[in-house]
């Protein structure tokens, strides 16, 4: 993982004298940080299940290599940025553009890693990227109407609240800030009554993210009665629960429309039928997903 993880797509990654074509882009092979950040995550779960820490190890070095890539400083100055897409030997920027959520899902997700890291002084430590990463995300907006990225926002919502709970982290403020980025997003999404369109002009994957999302929740409901003692410096965050948690039915008929075998014969769902089958089953098995 020193050297970052390539994606795998089918075309080859777009050589240095080509221009840049963001449609093709998609299909073309390279590094995304956004999927980085998912095999940290990952790793670090493998970690937790087996009691292996070298997991953790492998996905601290991932966050380090990747950090030192995709973080940068604009060459005439100005706030620190995040490259969306790198070439697969991470020497040169492919899609020069930042990902709305990805300098947040770093910055949650290196703190995740941190805390799981064993009291070890030979141990990697990742405090440098996490301060580096505060300061990228420091007056960010959240604010998304993509369904994907309201349930990336609420799953970072859970993962801060586990944060809180074990006693690694005090962002209560964090995670007010995500509720009421979601809250906005979900209501801008469901306006659209896209739940109304027909399995053609839908994406399966970005709809489960939803679900996805909202089932973490629901769980986000049981960690703060946990200890709500934890969680009183953000008189908020209750209500702002409760207000997404109706619409959980959203859950149930976001899975059933793409259980039903007839959806899942078009080109929309054939298309993206990996991540489409992958995010189908997370979000109808999603602890093993969202646990830290």
């Amino acid at each position: 993982t020193k050297g970052g993880l390539r994606i795998g797509k089918e075309l080859i990654e777009r050589g240095p004298w080509e221009p840049l074509d963001m449609r093709l882009e998609w299909e073309r092979d390279g590094q995304y940080y956004h999927y980085l950040t998912k095999w940290m995550h990952a790793l670090n779960r493998v970690s937790r299940a087996t009691g292996d820490p070298t997991y953790n190890r492998w996905a601290i070095e991932l966050a380090k290599t990747a950090h030192a890539a995709f973080a940068y400083t604009p060459p005439l100055g100005g706030r620190r940025s995040m490259y969306w897409k790198m070439s697969i030997d991470l020497t040169r920027p492919l899609v020069p553009f930042e990902g709305q959520h990805d300098p947040l899902d770093g910055y949650i997700t290196y703190n995740e890693l941190q805390a799981a890291a064993p009291e070890d002084p030979g141990w990697p430590d990742l405090s440098a990227e996490i301060a580096d990463m505060a300061s990228i995300c420091e007056g960010r907006d959240w604010t998304t109407d993509d369904p994907l990225g309201i349930g990336g926002l609420l799953c970072d919502a859970h993962r801060v609240a586990q944060l809180i709970l074990n006693g690694y982290w005090g962002r209560t403020d964090l995670l007010s800030t995500l509720l009421r980025s979601s809250q906005l997003g979900l209501e801008a999404y469901l306006a659209t009554d896209p739940m109304a369109l027909p399995a053609d002009y839908r994406l399966a994957f970005r709809e489960l993210g939803l679900s996805l999302g909202l089932r973490a929740v629901e769980r986000l409901r049981e960690l703060i009665a946990e200890d709500p003692r934890l969680f009183e410096g953000e008189q908020a965050l209750r209500p702002r629960v409760e207000s997404l948690l109706r619409h959980a039915p959203l859950i149930r008929e976001i899975e059933g429309f793409w259980l039903e075998p007839a959806n899942r014969e078009t080109d929309s769902w054939r298309e993206h039928l990996d991540i489409n089958m992958v995010m189908l089953a997370t979000s109808l098995a999603p602890d093993g997903y969202l646990r830290l």
